[in-house]
């Protein structure tokens, strides 16, 4: 599975392709896409924050060749988790997405940029900075147990993991 499935033509294919694997997991369609590029993958790296994004600033710091940030913000609808500063961080960094159980902010300019996010929202107000969060542990959401290491591929048709 594993080159091969980095080179995805989508995900409705892998889904064919992978649909009697026992570690295919599909996403609920909770999400809407906010970045740049509209199909990404890569290996996870997992974070779970609440309505804090300092540690999502640290992780977009680190080199992220190849790999996804997966946010549990709790899906919260009360505050943004990243904007465009974050954003662009990123792409410094080449990461090649984010997928944020939670809200976004400056969308217009994260539109622009050569970078996956996806989240549930968009919201005008930042987060809060208190240096919380936990990293590279299981985080559960939209129906799927995202672990770091294993590997997400991402389009306009959902989100799909299978293991490493």
């Amino acid at each position: 599975m594993a080159s091969d499935a980095l080179n995805f033509q989508g995900t409705a294919d892998l889904c064919d392709e992978y649909e009697d694997h026992p570690g295919l997991q599909v996403a609920e369609p909770l999400f809407r896409d906010f970045g740049g590029e509209r199909a990404f993958s890569g290996e996870i790296v997992t974070l779970k924050c609440f309505e804090d994004n300092t540690k999502v600033r640290e992780m977009l710091g680190e080199d992220g060749r190849g790999k996804v940030l997966v946010v549990d913000a709790g899906g919260s609808l009360r505050c943004a988790m990243l904007g465009d500063q974050l954003a662009m961080l990123a792409v410094k960094n080449g990461w090649a997405g984010v997928v944020m159980y939670g809200c976004i902010r400056d969308s217009r300019a994260c539109a622009g940029m050569p970078l996956g996010v996806k989240a549930l929202a968009t919201h005008p107000l930042k987060s809060r900075k208190l240096g919380v969060g936990q990293v590279n542990i299981p985080v559960k959401f939209a129906g799927i147990c995202f672990k770091t290491g294993d590997r997400l591929f991402a389009d306009e048709d959902g989100i799909v993991v299978l293991p490493a």
